[in-house]
């Protein structure tokens, strides 16, 4: 069993199918699995996993749920363990404006947060759809709960206790843009994400990929992930940066190819 892991750890898998909410298709389910296993004067092991799934509840109510899982271990000593929840109802996704609520539970051990719970809603908006083409911007608000491991912050104001609440804006601008007759693919996501109590507590996050088709059911993937937050455990570092390389093995071919 551990050398099946090793195998699947170090050629970087990846098992999805196109999910946005506006799809035709009714139900959509993906899993991802990427990583890297080095052995030998240097022990690295770092694991991915990401499983997708949206479903039309009824009417025009769609349910979406993303959840992820990150575990990273340096000289067989634990680096990395973060856990992601996102949870989405679309009410009517097919129109260009159209509310949304949304639920977030998540974990990370690099930045000792214990738990963390961000629940609100909002509404989301097509600016641009030409064929696959799509450029959308979302605008919520939520609560968020978040408890840490730690009492001791890089802002002295909020030392003395581990648990920071407040309320957020949030600004979500998503898009994806195909090239060259569809032989390369140019896909984000990213928020910028303040409290609307305080100016220091705030945070943001962008994620790029290029996929480079070699298939009808295989791509070549460039990613790139730049997460930064601003309130973080004394001595931590605000940003972190990813830049990763591998497959997008898609569960059904594009149709629109």
């Amino acid at each position: 069993m551990k050398a099946l892991c090793y195998i699947l750890l170090c050629f970087p898998f990846l098992a999805s199918a196109q999910l946005n909410e506006s799809d035709s298709l009714k139900t959509k389910a993906s899993l991802s699995l990427t990583g890297l296993w080095q052995g030998g004067n240097v022990q690295t092991l770092i694991f991915r996993a990401r499983a997708d799934f949206s479903t039309e509840l009824w009417g025009k109510t769609v349910f979406k749920t993303q959840n992820s899982y990150i575990y990273q271990e340096f000289g067989k000593e634990k680096a990395d363990e973060d856990i992601l929840s996102l949870n989405f109802l679309y009410f009517n996704p097919k129109r260009k404006i159209y509310p949304l609520a949304l639920g977030f539970v998540s974990s990370n051990f690099r930045r000792q947060i214990d738990v963390r719970y961000i629940v609100g809603g909002g509404a989301s908006f097509e600016v641009y759809k030409k064929k696959q083409n799509f450029l959308k911007f979302s605008l919520t608000s939520e609560f968020e709960f978040t408890n840490y491991k730690s009492a001791e912050f890089n802002y002295e104001q909020y030392n003395g206790d581990r648990t920071i609440d407040t309320w957020r804006a949030t600004i979500w601008i998503n898009g994806k843009y195909y090239f060259f007759k569809k032989a390369m693919i140019l896909a984000h996501e990213m928020y910028f994400q303040p409290s609307v109590l305080d100016r220091n507590n705030f945070r943001w996050s962008a994620d790029l990929s290029l996929n480079f088709p070699i298939w009808k059911y295989l791509s070549f993937k460039i990613n790139y992930l730049h997460t930064s937050e601003r309130i973080v455990i004394a001595g931590q570092k605000q940003d972190d940066q990813f830049l990763t390389l591998g497959f997008t093995l898609t569960s059904f071919p594009d149709k629109n190819k």
